[in-house]
């Protein structure tokens, strides 16, 4: 009898242990499927609040929407924050469910990556509204410089659009803590080194077409002050003052 017992025992406590986790196993799969219905009302929500104050208008504008039709996708950048809200409730189901099993390990890891998701979500705000006001400053310098009588100001609004733009990501990068110190010093000593580049390049071999360029943009308004206007040229004005006698 006492062997029968001994032989019995593991079974007793598989038995126990199966006892103790049927209960948190179906209330984990409560706490998913609740969790799988409020992701699925979130996301409705986020995209219905996004599309109420008119958030898609602004990412078509600021370039995002064709930017992820581009890539491949169907989906606009509405589509992309509202599915990103629906897996940040079910990671925090999931970490609910797993901490009632008690599987510590796993739990951690959801939280490391829930707390990620946010992030992603406030970076792709930061290009939305970024691209716009790039958007919006480089038509804004188009059109003060058509209106001045400026040339080439389609480049110069390019420019703009450009730097503003680098920036933005910068920000978003940062935001995500994407390369974190290593990005910021990159990019600083790639802007460093372009504009000692342009500085050479300037001062060095393009003097002519700097100045040709400048007086493009900004007209010379010293009409005047030429032999026309019966005013002595740079020369003569030379000779006066070393005493010379003029012809």
């Amino acid at each position: 009898m006492e062997k029968i017992d001994v032989m019995l025992e593991p079974v007793r406590a598989f038995l126990i242990q199966v006892g103790v986790f049927v209960p948190r196993l179906a209330v984990a799969l409560v706490v998913l499927l609740i969790g799988f219905l409020i992701a699925k009302a979130a996301r409705f929500a986020v995209q219905k609040a996004l599309k109420a104050i008119n958030f898609h208008i602004l990412t078509q504008r600021a370039g995002l929407d064709g930017f992820l039709q581009q890539g491949g996708t169907h989906i606009d950048t509405i589509g992309v924050i509202g599915l990103l809200s629906y897996w940040v409730v079910i990671l925090a189901a999931l970490i609910v469910a797993f901490n009632g099993l008690g599987l510590t390990h796993v739990t951690d890891l959801l939280s490391r990556v829930m707390l990620f998701v946010p992030k992603v979500i406030v970076a792709l705000l930061v290009l939305a509204f970024g691209s716009y006001f790039a958007r919006f400053i480089s038509n804004a310098v188009v059109t003060y410089c058509a209106g001045v009588g400026i040339q080439d100001a389609d480049a110069l609004g390019r420019l703009a659009r450009y730097a503003i733009m680098a920036f933005v990501v910068m920000i978003a990068l940062d935001s995500i803590d994407v390369g974190g110190s290593i990005v910021r010093e990159a990019f600083l000593l790639l802007l460093g080194g372009l504009v000692l580049a342009l500085a050479l390049a300037f001062g060095l071999g393009g003097q002519r077409w700097a100045a040709a360029h400048l007086e493009r943009w900004w007209p010379s308004r010293d009409a005047g002050n030429t032999p026309e206007a019966g005013l002595p040229e740079p020369r003569n004005v030379a000779k006066i003052f070393k005493g010379d006698k003029l012809p």
